[in-house]
């Protein structure tokens, strides 16, 4: 089984970047998507809440949520993942229909066996 994984994060998280070092020292091909630069679209934001609930998906302790005060506010969770793509926990790893959040090496290597 060929892995396409994608890894979707922002250049300056830490687990991002270890996460695309994993990557690169297996010499595994990745698709890097910047979050910083562009959000996630509804269908894929649909397959990976099919793995991983939203309220995981949203940091509730980053900089993003803190600076927009959602702390003591109303949102739809989804509406506010598709307007303002920095709320979410990075990285998000996808290679078909298996999906990550965070850094998961043990996981990923897992993957790399199957």
């Amino acid at each position: 089984m060929s892995l396409n994984i994608q890894l979707i994060g922002t250049k300056k998280c830490r687990d991002t970047q270890k996460a695309e070092r994993f990557f690169k020292e297996r010499k595994i091909p990745f698709q890097f998507s910047d979050l910083a630069e562009k959000g996630i679209s509804k269908g894929e934001l649909d397959n990976i809440s099919r793995v991983i609930p939203l309220e995981e998906l949203i940091d509730k302790e980053g900089k993003q949520f803190e600076k927009r005060n959602m702390k003591f506010m109303v949102y739809n969770l989804e509406d506010a993942l598709l307007d303002d793509p920095l709320l979410f926990r990075t990285p998000i790893v996808r290679s078909g229909r298996l999906v990550t959040l965070g850094y998961k090496p043990e996981i990923w290597a897992e993957w790399i066996k199957g």
